[in-house]
C-alpha cells in the first residue's frame, strides 16, 4: 500500500513541475545539451577536435593516473590494472583490461572523459584525454609512442578482442 502511495506523490510532483505556472527550472538550451551530450560510439561518431600521442602523455599519466594504475599500467590497491591479461580471458582466472578485454578504443577514450581523473572526474580536456588514451594504448602496445591519437586514427586502432564480443542481431530502429 506505501508503494502505491510513494509512486502518487511522485507522478503528483513530476506533472507539477512540469506546469509552467510554478516557474520551476528552465528549459534546457542547445548550450546546456552540447555540454553533456559527449557520447563517443564504436566506430568514432562524436569524437571531439584534438590530438595526442603517448609521448605527450607520459607526464599526464604519471602525476594522474600512475598512484592508481601503478608506473606500467599494472594496477594498484587503489585500481585495476590497465595492461596484461592477453590470452587469459578463456581461462580459470581471465584478466580483463584495457589490452585484453576492450573492444574498440573508442570505449577508452569515451570512459576516461568521463570518468577520470577519479577524483576530478570530466576535468581533462579533449587533448588530454587523447594524450591519456594514447598512453594507455601505448603501455599496451597497440600503439608506437608518437602515433597521433585523433578523431579519425583512434577508431582505426586494432583492439585484441575486437571481435570477442556477440554481435547484436536486432535491426536497427530509427
Amino acid at each position: 500500500m506505501w508503494r502505491r502511495s510513494a509512486l502518487a506523490v511522485l507522478y503528483a510532483g513530476v506533472a507539477l513541475a512540469a506546469e509552467p505556472k510554478y516557474k520551476l527550472g528552465r528549459a534546457a538550451t542547445a548550450e546546456d545539451i552540447a555540454a553533456v551530450d559527449i557520447s563517443v560510439l564504436a566506430d568514432g561518431r562524436g569524437l571531439p577536435a584534438g590530438s595526442g600521442t603517448a609521448a605527450q602523455g607520459k607526464d599526464l599519466y604519471f602525476r594522474r593516473c600512475s598512484k592508481c594504475h601503478g608506473a606500467e599500467g599494472q594496477g594498484r590497491e587503489e585500481g585495476g590494472p590497465l595492461v596484461g591479461g592477453k590470452g587469459t580471458l578463456t581461462t580459470a582466472k581471465p584478466l580483463k583490461t584495457v589490452g585484453s578485454f576492450w573492444p574498440q578504443a573508442t570505449t577508452l577514450f569515451d570512459y576516461i572523459r568521463r570518468a577520470m581523473p577519479f577524483d576530478r572526474p570530466g576535468t581533462f580536456s579533449n587533448e588530454q584525454v587523447y594524450q591519456a588514451t594514447a598512453q594507455v594504448l601505448f603501455l599496451n602496445g597497440l600503439i608506437g609512442e608518437n602515433d597521433v591519437m585523433d578523431a579519425k586514427t583512434l577508431p582505426k586502432v586494432a583492439m585484441p578482442n575486437r571481435d570477442g564480443f556477440v554481435k547484436d542481431p536486432r535491426p536497427k530502429v530509427k
